[in-house]
C-alpha cells in the first residue's frame, strides 16, 4: 500500500483514506476519489438532499404569478400553502431522527425519496386551494431528506473534518434549491413556447422533472450507498475498539482494504495535528435506539436546544426567504421588463450560494475547533446568526425608507445576507454531532424540525407584513438577533 500523498495532514487529503482506527470513521475528505464507500457515502448523501428540492421547492418559482392565476388564489393562499409545505417538513423531521437512529440513515433516505415522488406525480392533479394544500404537505416529506443526509456523513467522518463534510454535504444539497427556480423556470417557458396552455405547461413540468429523478436517486443509495464504516447498520456497534491495540486494529484494516485497491492510511488519533487535545465523547459514541429514557435526557438538556434555537433563526429564515423571495420582487419591481422569469432567477441566488457559503461555514468551524474546540464552534454560530439578524433588519429598514429602493442594492444585501445565513448553517453542523452524540439521529431530527418551525414563524412574519414588506425583514432580524444571543451562557463541551 503506498498512498499518493500521506503526508498531507487529516482533512485537507482530498484524495486518499485516512481511517481513524478507534472508531473507523474517516478523518480526510477523499471527495476526489470513488474508490471507498467513504467518498461513495458523502457523494449520495448530498445527491439525495439535493433532488429533494427538484420537487420540495418546485412550487416556489412558479406560484408567485402562473399557479396563482390558474387556481385563482389569493396572496393569503399562497403564503398558506408555504407555510402548509414547512409544518408537513417539521414533522417528518422530528420523526426522522428516531427512524435514523434506529435504521440507518441510508434506509430512511431512500424511504423519503419514494415517498416523496408519489405527491410529486399527483402535483398536475391540484385545482383548488385546498388541493393544492395537500399535496405541498406530502411533498413536504422530502424536507426529512436533511436529517438523514447530515447522520450520513457524521457517521462515516471523524471529528476533525465532520463539521467541514457536513457543511459540504448540506451546502451542495441545499443548492438544489436554487437549481429548481432555474429548472422548473425554465422548462415551464420550454413547454410554453412549445405550444402548451400555461395551465398544462406547469403540471407537465412536474411530471417531467421530480419524479424520475427522487426514485432514481433513491435507487442509487440502495444499490449503492452502504450503512455505515462497518457495513450493516447493525453491526455498527463493532466500529469502536475495545480490547485491541491500534496496531493490530492498522494491520486488520490494511488487510481488509488492501485487496479492494482503495488507497488507506490508518492514523492513530492521537497522532494527529489537531492541536487540542482530541479525546472526546464523540471518539467513541454510537447511535443508540431512541428509549424514553434517552428521550427525556435529550430534550431536557439545555445543549440540545443551543444548536436547535440558532437553527431556527438561520435556516428557517433560509426556508422563508427561498419560499417567499419571488414574490417579494415582484410587489416591488413588477412591470413590463420584470416579470416571473426574472423574478425568479434572482430569488435563486440564496439557494445557489449554498455551493460555497455553507460550506465555508463548516470548514471555518473545524479549523477553529482545533485550537479553541467546541466552544469555538458554538461562538461561531452565534456570531454568523447575529450577522445574519443585523443585516436582515438593514435590509428591512433600507425597503421601508425608500419609495423605490434600487434592485441593485437589494440583491447586494441579500447576496451579503445570504452568505452569513448559510455559513451560519454549515457551522451549526458542526456543532451538531457533539451534542448528545449517541442520539446523533434523534439530534438531527430535532435541530432540522427546529429550522422548520424557524421557516414556518418567519414564513408567517412575511404572510402578515402588508407592502412595503420591509418590516417583515426588519422584525425577522430582531427575532434572530434576541434569539442568538440568549443562547450565549449555554455551556457545550471542552472537546
Amino acid at each position: 500500500m503506498s498512498p499518493r500523498s500521506s503526508s498531507i495532514s487529516p482533512g485537507i487529503n482530498l484524495w486518499d483514506v485516512v481511517i481513524n482506527p478507534v472508531n473507523l470513521k474517516c478523518s480526510s475528505l477523499p471527495l476526489f476519489s470513488l474508490r471507498n464507500p467513504y467518498s461513495i457515502n458523502f457523494h449520495l448523501a448530498w445527491l439525495g438532499f439535493f433532488v429533494a428540492f427538484l420537487s420540495w421547492f418546485a412550487f416556489s418559482p412558479l406560484i408567485p404569478d402562473v399557479i396563482k392565476q390558474d387556481l385563482d388564489l389569493t396572496s393569503a393562499q399562497v403564503g398558506n400553502s408555504n407555510v402548509v409545505s414547512l409544518c408537513a417538513t417539521l414533522f417528518v423531521r422530528i420523526v426522522a431522527g428516531p427512524l435514523v437512529d434506529r435504521f440507518g440513515p441510508r434506509k430512511v433516505m431512500a424511504s423519503l425519496l419514494i415517498l416523496g415522488a408519489i405527491p410529486s406525480g399527483l402535483a398536475g392533479t391540484a385545482h383548488t386551494a385546498s388541493s393544492l394544500y395537500t399535496i405541498r404537505f406530502f411533498i413536504g416529506i422530502l424536507g426529512a431528506t436533511f436529517v438523514t443526509c447530515q447522520a450520513w456523513t457524521t457517521a462515516f467522518f471523524d471529528k476533525n473534518v465532520v463539521g467541514t463534510a457536513n457543511a459540504l454535504a448540506a451546502g451542495w444539497g441545499n443548492s438544489g434549491g436554487g437549481v429548481t427556480f432555474v429548472v422548473m423556470i425554465a422548462l415551464y417557458n420550454a413547454l410554453v413556447s412549445d405550444g402548451l396552455k400555461p395551465h398544462v405547461a406547469w403540471r407537465a413540468a412536474f411530471a417531467i422533472v421530480p419524479v424520475p429523478i427522487l426514485l432514481t436517486v433513491a435507487a442509487a443509495i440502495l444499490i449503492f450507498g452502504t450503512d455505515h464504516p462497518t457495513g450493516k447498520w447493525s453491526d455498527r456497534h463493532k466500529a469502536i475498539m475495545h480490547g485491541v491495540s491500534i496496531d493490530d486494529r492498522k494491520d486488520n484494516l490494511e488487510q481488509k482494504d488492501d485487496p479492494q485497491g482503495i488507497q488507506v492510511t490508518v492514523t492513530p488519533a492521537d497522532q494527529r495535528s489537531t492541536g487540542i487535545d482530541m479525546v472526546s465523547e464523540l471518539d467513541t459514541a454510537v447511535n443508540e435506539t431512541l428509549t424514553r429514557e434517552v428521550t427525556l435526557k435529550v430534550i431536557s438538556a439545555p445543549l440540545t436546544w443551543l444548536p436547535a434555537l440558532a437553527y431556527l433563526t438561520t435556516f428557517g429564515y433560509e426556508l422563508a426567504i427561498d419560499t417567499n423571495m419571488a414574490n417579494v420582487l415582484l410587489s416591488l419591481y413588477q412591470s413590463p421588463t420584470f416579470g416571473q422569469t426574472k423574478a425568479g432567477y434572482i430569488a435563486s441566488i440564496f439557494g445557489f450560494l449554498n455551493l460555497f457559503t455553507r460550506p465555508l461555514g463548516g470548514y471555518f468551524s473545524d479549523l477553529i475547533y482545533k485550537k479553541w474546540g467546541v466552544p469555538g464552534k458554538k461562538y461561531l454560530t452565534i456570531f454568523l446568526g447575529v450577522a445574519q439578524g443585523l443585516l436582515s433588519l438593514g435590509l428591512g429598514l433600507y425597503i421601508d425608507n425608500h419609495h423605490h429602493p434600487s434592485l441593485k442594492v437589494v440583491v447586494v444585501l441579500i447576496v451579503i445576507l445570504a452568505m452569513a445565513c448559510e455559513a451560519a448553517n454549515g457551522a451549526n453542523f458542526s456543532l451538531v454531532p457533539h451534542c448528545n452524540p449517541r442520539s446523533n439521529g434523534f439530534m438531527s431530527g430535532i435541530v432540522g424540525a427546529a429550522g422548520n418551525l424557524g421557516g414556518i414563524i418567519f414564513a408567517l412574519v412575511f404572510r402578515f407584513q402588508p407592502l412595503p414588506i420591509g418590516k417583515a425583514f426588519w422584525i425577522s432580524g430582531i427575532i434572530t438577533v434576541g434569539i442568538n444571543v440568549l443562547l450565549v451562557p449555554i455551556r457545550v463541551p471542552r472537546i
